[in-house]
């Protein structure tokens, strides 16, 4: 059986300045929005029931349990699989153990192994996960959703590219609380 590519997505929210975190990582300017009329996810919810397989990098997952241990916040994926690339973690927690796994690989030799395993559809999560991926040319597909705050400095979402990386605009949409969000395909 010939494994086929699996399709790599990136869905985050960024502010305007094109920050996804403060420099220390702190994500609560997320909280500080007038959230969406009738408590809509912006789409997030439909995303996340098309993908089978979540990869973060090791600042993301790091985040989430901070969340956990000290807001006492749920595992927010359920019983989804999430791979965390990382070259320093060794073991997950032991009631995540069923569901998140840490390797070691590189983007291209990831993408061929989970594709081998019969996975279908990526999500990316991860200012450094998602730049390393876009630079091996590896994402099909990007959402954005701009929150209307600029908070100066912080995590950007993009980082230095060895050259340009076209995008064809597929759709945007916009709110009332000022949420712009816009789907791209990337053109590799």
């Amino acid at each position: 059986m010939t494994a086929t590519k699996i399709e790599v997505s990136v869905y985050i929210a960024t502010s305007v300045d094109g920050f996804i975190a403060r420099p220390d990582g702190d994500v609560s300017w997320l909280d500080e929005v007038e959230p969406l009329e009738g408590g809509g996810d912006a789409g997030y919810g439909e995303f996340f029931d098309s993908i089978d397989v979540l990869v973060m990098g090791r600042g993301s997952y790091e985040k989430l349990l901070e969340f956990r241990e000290v807001l006492g916040i749920a595992w927010p994926y359920g019983t989804k699989p999430v791979i965390v690339l990382s070259k320093s973690l060794k073991e997950v927690p032991e009631d995540l153990r069923d569901r998140v796994k840490i390797e070691r690989a590189a983007p291209q030799e990831l993408v061929e192994k989970l594709s081998q395993a019969g996975y279908q559809h990526m999500y990316l999560d991860g200012g450094k996960v998602i730049q390393s991926f876009l630079r091996a040319g590896l994402v099909d597909e990007m959402t954005l959703t701009i929150i209307p705050v600029l908070i100066g400095e912080g995590i950007p979402l993009f980082g230095t590219v060895d050259e340009d990386i076209k995008l064809r605009l597929l759709e945007s949409r916009s709110w009332d609380n000022g949420f712009v969000q816009s789907r791209y395909q990337v053109l590799n």
